[in-house]
């Protein structure tokens, strides 16, 4: 079943027209990627089909056509849509524990209400992403980066989701982190038959990661289509330049580490 379908969505600031009439799917428990140098239109896309900001053009989520619901009848899907944000350093609050920020969409959405079953949902949540329960009272900044991504992950995994938008998640992160990162998102999408919806400029993380590819460039579709297919043969000379650009880093960053 298609998670999430968009057709033609348009997003505009003012009179300005940031996306132009991009339209794909993204099927339950698949990952599809959006690429493209920044300022390309990205982000706003994951944030319209979000519902975060507004657009022009069909949303249908699970079947059921979202663009037009107005703010509470758009509330209990909340829960159900969900984003793992770039920054793992920015987007956890320093003043809250681990468990209060696990916690945040618990309260918001009124789920276990019941002290032990609330901390019970938020150990299960830290668990699932590799984390020690234990460690829940402590504050972002006594973990790594690799480790606050974790919990940005645990935040919105203890909604039970069916669709995440990923954007940017191991930007931030080193190479070895980010392979740990990307195993993690594998292993959570095969279990819940997540649908994730993964937003980066880094296609050799893409290429591990998604089945479908959308290329972008100043808010329009470039090229489209199965990862394999666009990767191994590429039609669009700006295509062509990304692929390039990322896989000869790979080879220096390669050559580098083995002397």
């Amino acid at each position: 079943m298609k998670a999430i379908r968009i057709d033609g969505l348009d997003v505009s600031y003012g009179h300005t027209k940031i996306t132009h009439g991009i339209g794909f799917s993204v099927a339950e428990g698949e990952s599809f990627a959006l690429v493209g140098e920044s300022g390309s239109g990205k982000t706003t896309l994951g944030l319209a089909l979000l519902r975060l900001i507004k657009s022009e053009g069909p949303v249908v989520y699970l079947g059921r056509r979202i663009d037009r619901l107005g703010w509470r009848e758009l509330r209990p899907l909340r829960r159900e849509l969900q984003v793992v944000f770039q920054d793992p350093y920015g987007s956890l609050s320093p003043r809250l524990s681990i468990a209060q920020i696990v916690a945040e969409g618990l309260d918001v959405h009124h789920i276990a209400g019941n002290g032990v079953d609330r901390e019970q949902l938020i150990v299960d949540a830290l668990d699932e992403v590799g984390l020690d329960p234990d460690s829940r009272h402590r504050y972002p900044h006594e973990f790594s980066g690799g480790q606050r991504q974790r919990i940005a992950i645990a935040r919105a995994i203890v909604l039970k989701p069916r669709f995440i938008v990923l954007d940017e998640p191991t930007s931030a992160l080193d190479m070895s982190v980010q392979a740990q990162i990307v195993d993690l998102l594998r292993a959570l999408q095969q279990r819940h038959g997540l649908a994730y919806l993964f937003i980066s400029h880094d296609l050799r993380v893409v290429r591990a990661l998604s089945e479908e590819v959308l290329v972008m460039k100043d808010g329009k579709v470039v090229e489209a289509g199965p990862i394999d297919a666009v990767f191994k043969a590429p039609r669009e000379a700006y295509t062509k330049a990304l692929m390039a650009a990322a896989f000869a880093l790979e080879t220096v960053e390669t050559q580098t580490v083995r002397t």
